[in-house]
């Protein structure tokens, strides 16, 4: 696929990492030119620097790869506004929280992914890779290790397919909640991490080990 990446920062260099060695086609778009240069100079493999205008032109998927701050700014840059972005999967990664708090910044019961939605119409808006560290995407997966489970919404199914493989492509397990509705559980998610990480506290050892129920083909492996 070719990949648009709107952003410099380490998550643009980790999940681009990762994307680069699955054989994408990835071209960054950030608001310095000397760092999208830097950052292309680094993946390696083809990559480019180009405008964030032609970043997103042509392109199988877009990653917003932003912070929250300057989400609207670059989507204005790139005109998703007037719907340059109509059509094309866009992938929400952002985390609209109070820095080492984790409290959400949108207003209450509203989500970042539906802001981003309403700020590009017509783009297919997909939360996805907003609760892992940059560096868990750079390289190639080990097939040794267990995939983490990247949890992702979005209402457009062909988009959802294609965030899907992306996820695949750099080591992860792709598990679709629901629709765009269910951002905002997502993105409450992310605070609770955020917030525990900085208060010192390991946010796995807060969440229940869980089973996942079995399916009907492993009931029909396991009957006498």
């Amino acid at each position: 696929m070719r990949i648009g990446i709107l952003g410099t920062g380490s998550l643009a260099e980790g999940l681009g990492t990762g994307w680069v060695e699955a054989g994408h086609e990835v071209v960054i778009g950030g608001r310095s030119p000397a760092k999208a240069r830097r950052l292309a100079d680094r993946l390696g493999r083809g990559a480019r620097a180009v405008t964030p205008r032609e970043a997103v032109t042509g392109c199988d998927a877009v990653l917003l790869a932003v912070s929250w701050d300057g989400v609207e700014e670059m989507l204005r840059s790139v005109r998703a506004p007037d719907g340059s972005l109509e059509g094309v999967p866009l992938i929400d990664p952002t985390n609209a929280v109070e820095h080492g708090v984790g409290v959400l910044l949108t207003g209450n019961g509203e989500s970042a992914a539906r802001r981003i939605s309403a700020l590009a119409p017509g783009a297919r808006v997909v939360k996805a890779f907003h609760l892992f560290p940059a560096g868990q995407w750079a390289g190639a997966p080990d097939q040794d290790a267990s995939p983490v489970t990247v949890a992702m919404c979005g209402d457009d199914p062909a988009a959802l397919r294609v965030v899907g493989e992306l996820v695949r492509h750099v080591g992860g397990t792709p598990a679709v909640l629901g629709s765009l509705e269910r951002a905002r559980q997502l993105e409450e998610a992310a605070g609770f991490v955020i917030g525990l990480a900085f208060a010192g506290v390991d946010p796995r050892s807060a969440v229940p080990r869980v089973p996942a129920p079995a399916t009907a083909e492993d009931r029909a492996t396991t009957s006498p």
